[in-house]
């Protein structure tokens, strides 16, 4: 979650080798290399030779789905904290000084992860090193700075949730989907565990977590794996390690499959919704065949105008204003897959509903064809090749990816993976998603509203 609402991603032989290259992999997507440093720090580099900027990133493995019981909130604010400075560069001086050499910041927690980030020109890239380095060992946290910044983050909860009638229901649906995983946690936390939050909860955070070993850097940008390698070990190379990486494990347990709806009426709602999340295999459990095939799935499904059920629903009948599919392979536990539908006026959730669960069946029945899954690829491969082309993109899709657990490879080769998915293979997969996982689904009404009237019709 962004951190501004208010005023808020070679090689070296010998003994004494402070970092030893990894093998790079080079077929594909970014040509990242990677390599480690002494201290256990991972550190990938994207070149990027388009302008003379860079993207400085750095990743902790540490979200909300990693808080201790009674602690929701604890990771983002932690985030927040962040930002209170150090002895060398204290809190109102550190977005000064990124400002003042051209640069901008900010930093994002989900549950997996938490981010922070510089973009910036290309020399003033040790600056950058060096501020993100120092305050990984010598945070201050005034009790009196997070005593006011719990505040904020309270704030902050009331304007982007409380205040906003889709972000009240979507917290509804994940408690409802995810049940005991702590998927349905809230990122930015439940107010009456906010407000418990304390100075030792967050330093006790900070010291656990916020260390080499923890941590992955990331460098998109007019810069190379010989040029940021020596950079990497003066500034970062040279924190002293406090333990070994752990990859996180998380409880894989499932409730007994359900299907449970949640239904809202909001006197802001003026136009009805609905939605529907279910969980998914990720990228750490289940099938990667399963997952590739469900990217696929989601493109064909509806992701974008030339999608198919949105040209049923939108296009050809009209029952529906907008309609999205997605899907999120990238997480520690498991994914996510998400529909969502608007109706158009004169057409009540129930008969939008309807319409959609037919349209779905018959997709899943017999209407995913070779051409299909042909045509879904070249979109996605489309889009990769924007997104590639921009440093931030790209230090953000292969630092998400790491910060889950997945490896460079992975990352590199994930266009030849996407290649092999047959049609076969996304009919299994899709219809094995609407049998054997959990769905919860949201409805956000007017005021009065049932799910039976229509929008300008009779309540």
């Amino acid at each position: 979650m962004p951190r501004r609402f208010a005023s808020c991603l070679l090689l070296l032989f010998g003994l004494t080798a402070a970092v030893v290259l990894a093998p790079a992999a080079r077929a594909a997507v970014y040509g990242a290399e990677t390599f480690m440093l002494a201290n256990g720090m991972q550190v990938v580099v994207i070149p990027n030779h388009r302008a003379p900027v860079v993207s400085h990133m750095v990743w902790y493995r540490i979200g909300a789905a990693d808080e201790t019981p009674g602690k929701s909130g604890i990771a983002h604010f932690l985030e927040h904290l962040m930002f209170k400075g150090t002895p060398k560069y204290p809190g109102p001086t550190l977005d000064a000084v990124v400002a003042r050499n051209g640069g901008e910041q900010n930093a994002f927690t989900n549950h997996d992860y938490t981010a922070y980030y510089q973009r910036i020109a290309v020399d003033r890239l040790p600056l950058m090193m060096d501020i993100e380095a120092d305050r990984m060992r010598n945070l201050i946290l005034d009790p009196k700075e997070v005593a006011t910044e719990r505040e904020v983050i309270i704030e902050e909860r009331r304007m982007r949730t409380d205040n906003v009638p889709s972000a009240l229901l979507g917290e509804r649906v994940d408690t409802s989907l995810w049940m005991t995983n702590h998927y349905g946690i809230p990122v930015i936390g439940w107010e009456a565990e906010m407000h418990g939050l304390t100075h030792e909860d967050a330093l006790a955070v900070y010291k656990a977590n916020y260390a080499p070993h923890n941590a992955i850097l990331v460098v998109a940008g007019d810069i190379t794996a010989a040029q940021l390698k020596p950079l990497a070990e003066k500034y970062y190379g040279a924190i002293p390690k406090v333990g070994e990486y752990k990859p996180r494990q998380r409880p894989t347990f499932l409730q007994p499959r359900a299907d449970t709806r949640v239904v809202m009426h909001h006197e802001r709602v003026r136009q009805p919704e609905w939605s529907r999340q279910i969980i998914a295999p990720s990228y750490n459990v289940g099938s990667r065949t399963d997952v590739h095939a469900l990217e696929v799935f989601a493109e064909i499904a509806g992701g974008g105008s030339t999608a198919k059920l949105y040209r049923t629903l939108v296009v050809d009948q009209k029952v529906a204003a907008s309609f999205g599919a997605g899907y999120s392979g990238d997480s520690v536990s498991y994914g996510t897959f998400y529909l969502s539908l608007t109706p158009s006026p004169g057409v009540s959730i129930d008969q939008v509903e309807a319409a959609y669960t037919k349209a779905m069946d018959a997709l899943l029945k017999d209407g995913i064809t070779d051409a299909d899954v042909a045509q879904a690829k070249q979109r996605m491969n489309a889009r990769l090749a924007f997104a590639k082309d921009s440093p931030f993109s790209a230090a953000q899709a292969v630092g998400s990816s790491l910060a889950v657990g997945e490896t460079l490879d992975d990352v590199e080769k994930w266009p030849d993976e996407i290649a092999k998915v047959t049609a076969e293979q996304v009919r299994s997969a899709a219809r094995k998603l609407f049998t054997e996982y959990s769905t919860a689904t949201g409805i956000l009404l007017p005021p009065n509203f049932t799910t039976t009237a229509a929008v300008g019709g009779s309540k």
